[in-house]
């Protein structure tokens, strides 16, 4: 079991003056891709940019889990991945589909069988900040790799990239995703 996410939220009285709005764990929390996939805590959403600010709005309502953010926002979320095993090392680019499309994301699996680097091999049309809070991970991309730990901060443009924990204990990273539009020349 993993640690709660703590989720605090600010709003504004009717006088206008700053509150705490709310306080407690994050209100959707799902484990995606069976046991041996990641826990995502999702955190909050934005429908726009620049982001409306009101007096005292919660987090624009979501069914389910959604991999990127609404187009034209953000999407802030903290995933627990959990060390990697032969369930992830042995799985079909059919099963990396399926576990894309519980978070709506089926298309952007890029695991193409013998070829990939990675089953969890993705890409989406977003800017990520990735935070690694504690543990750490593999970052994967087409040509290279790189271990990033606590503290280190993974700037993902849009890029084919995959996520190895390969250590024996948790990784918990903050994801902070940003909508975005690829360059014609980076289109599929």
């Amino acid at each position: 079991m993993t640690t709660p996410v703590r989720r605090v939220v600010t709003g504004h009285d009717s006088s206008g003056q700053a509150i705490i709005q709310e306080d407690g764990p994050a209100p959707r929390v799902q484990q995606i891709g069976g046991p041996a996939g990641p826990m995502f805590h999702e955190i909050w959403n934005t429908r726009a940019t620049p982001a409306p600010i009101d007096a005292a709005s919660g987090e624009p309502a979501e069914d389910g889990i959604k991999l990127a953010p609404p187009k034209g926002g953000t999407r802030i979320r903290v995933l627990d991945i959990p060390p990697e095993g032969e369930t992830i090392r042995t799985m079909s680019p059919e099963e990396a589909r399926a576990h894309f499309a519980e978070v709506g994301a089926g298309d952007a699996s890029a695991h193409d069988g013998e070829g990939s680097r990675h089953a969890l091999m993705h890409r989406t049309e977003t800017i990520d900040y990735g935070i690694v809070l504690e543990g750490e991970l593999v970052l994967i991309l087409d040509e290279g790799e790189t271990t990033v730990g606590a503290g280190d901060i993974v700037i993902q443009r849009g890029t084919n990239h995959g996520w190895s924990n390969r250590s024996d204990r948790n990784c918990r990273i903050a994801f902070i995703l940003i909508d975005g539009a690829f360059d014609s020349d980076l289109k599929r």
